[in-house]
């Protein structure tokens, strides 16, 4: 298992991918993704919405979650990528927290993100990536819970636990001749181990989870440099990205556009 860790206390990322047969699907920490069947182009426009932030600084420690085409898979940079909240078990400071990582995660890529507000919607590891009823024509919002043991036997209800965070990102086909592309994703956060963080005054040390697990939606796998914030164990050495979680964010935010998905 990845391990997270922090002074005596052992915190743990997981991770861990395999592919579905006759699907095209990213399968990350339990969540199984189906994709489903919007109109294309929904959302799109002609031309990428933002660019990532200049590099200060040259680095190649980063590593794709999948780069087994000419290009790593990522989010279309032609459309903003919606999300939504869950808000059972969320700690006060929740929404600061998410709020401060993804706008780490726009400044790093260029891609635009849109607040959709709460949802009543579960996490499921056979989540639709397409609701028609719920979210309208068009792939469904990121969907950001806070869990408890209730829901995941990995988050314990004393704050304690060694799992922090669980994420996944699904990819569907392209158009001939493009890469794939995620289109949809899950980010669960373990509610009452981030609030035991805050209450001890480590609130750097917990929107760092949300940023790495936010690493990971869009496309970043773990690396073994202990300076990058995609280390998969905390050194204290990172709570933000760094140069290569940059390096890789800034590919990561140039993808293909995508007006057939």
């Amino acid at each position: 298992m990845n391990q997270h860790r922090r002074s005596n206390t052992r915190l743990r990322f997981t991770l861990a991918f395999a592919a579905l047969v006759g699907a095209a699907a990213l399968v990350l920490t339990g969540f199984t993704f189906l994709p489903g069947t919007p109109t294309p182009g929904v959302g799109s426009s002609p031309a990428p919405l933002g660019r990532p932030t200049p590099l200060a600084t040259a680095s190649s420690s980063y590593t794709f979650l999948d780069a087994s085409g000419t290009r790593p898979v990522s989010y279309d940079p032609c459309r903003a990528i919606h999300y939504v909240t869950r808000t059972a078990n969320q700690p006060e400071q929740g929404p600061e927290l998410v709020a401060e990582a993804i706008a780490a995660a726009s400044h790093a890529t260029g891609l635009v993100f849109i607040n959709d507000g709460a949802t009543d919607e579960n996490p499921s590891a056979r989540r639709a990536s397409f609701q028609r009823a719920r979210y309208g024509d068009r792939w469904a919002p990121m969907l950001i819970t806070w869990q408890t043991s209730a829901e995941d036997w990995r988050f314990t209800n004393n704050g304690l636990s060694d799992v922090l965070g669980v994420s996944a990102s699904e990819s569907v086909k392209g158009a001939p001749g493009t890469p794939d592309a995620y289109v949809t994703g899950q980010l669960a956060l373990n509610g009452p181990a981030l609030q035991n963080m805050l209450s001890r005054d480590k609130r750097d040390a917990a929107r760092a989870v949300v940023e790495h697990e936010l690493g990971h939606i869009l496309g970043l796998a773990h690396v073994s440099d202990p300076a990058q914030l995609m280390f998969e164990h905390e050194t204290g050495a990172a709570y933000t990205y760094q140069a290569g979680d940059l390096a890789g964010l800034a590919q990561l935010g140039q993808g293909t556009c995508q007006p057939g998905i």
